[in-house]
């Protein structure tokens, strides 16, 4: 479905990502973990069309999309829910979520998307008139998650979804992330909750200083001793 081939990316001269190569298959949920500043939100953000890579390849179904725009990206059905979930706070619930379903397809099943999403998240129907600015941290998480949903994507990537949620609440955006995935959509995540994110995915990759350092099935990074010492402090 979505393969990087050997992709480098650079901050004027500081390079980022060093010939990174990962694949999403349709279907799974995926995660990029690992520590602060490793490239993890570079690599979605590239695959976004938010970030030009300098080298490699990014390929959508074997079709290279690493030159497309970003609307040219979002309508293939490639949507980021970016991290520090940039909500429109003046808006209310409801307009924000109505700001997603901008495409064509979109617009027209918007009843039917916000009926899934609000059976989804019930908190956002009961705030659908609320400022999105007034919602507690957990709320703004679903919301923002709500209006990646709004355009139908064929893959959403989540940038760090449990960042500064309690433990309650990560635990059920972990479960709404794997209904989501149950409910058809491919899943792409970045995250630092590292034990969350590889309990949730099938497949992971471990990315230290700009460069794929592990990668195979999250269960069996679990026991994997390096992981184990470095990340879960076993």
């Amino acid at each position: 479905m979505l393969s990087l081939e050997n992709l480098e990316v650079y901050y004027g001269d500081l390079q980022a990502l060093r010939g990174i190569s990962l694949k999403v298959e349709e279907g799974e949920i995926v995660t990029i973990i690992g520590s602060n500043g490793a490239g993890k939100s570079t690599t979605i953000k590239t695959i976004s069309g938010m970030l030009r890579a300098r080298k490699g390849a990014i390929l959508w179904f074997n079709r290279p999309i690493h030159q497309a725009s970003t609307s040219t990206i979002v309508g293939r059905g490639i949507i980021q829910i970016p991290e520090g979930r940039q909500l429109f706070p003046s808006m209310s619930v409801l307009e924000n979520l109505e700001l997603g379903a901008l495409n064509l397809q979109a617009r027209k099943d918007k009843k039917e998307n916000l009926k899934r999403i609000f059976g989804l998240f019930p908190r956002l129907e009961e705030r659908k008139n609320q400022y999105a600015g007034t919602l507690s941290g957990g709320e703004q998480q679903m919301l923002a998650i709500g209006r990646g949903l709004m355009s139908r994507p064929r893959i959403l990537m989540l940038d760090e979804p449990s960042l500064g949620l309690s433990p309650l609440l990560v635990r059920s955006i972990f479960s709404i992330i794997s209904q989501i995935n149950q409910d058809g959509t491919t899943i792409l995540l970045v995250e630092q909750n590292i034990h969350y994110a590889l309990r949730t995915a099938q497949r992971a990759y471990v990315l230290e200083n700009g460069e794929i350092i592990r990668q195979g099935p999250s269960q069996d990074l679990l026991q994997d001793d390096h992981i184990r010492h470095t990340y879960l402090g076993l």
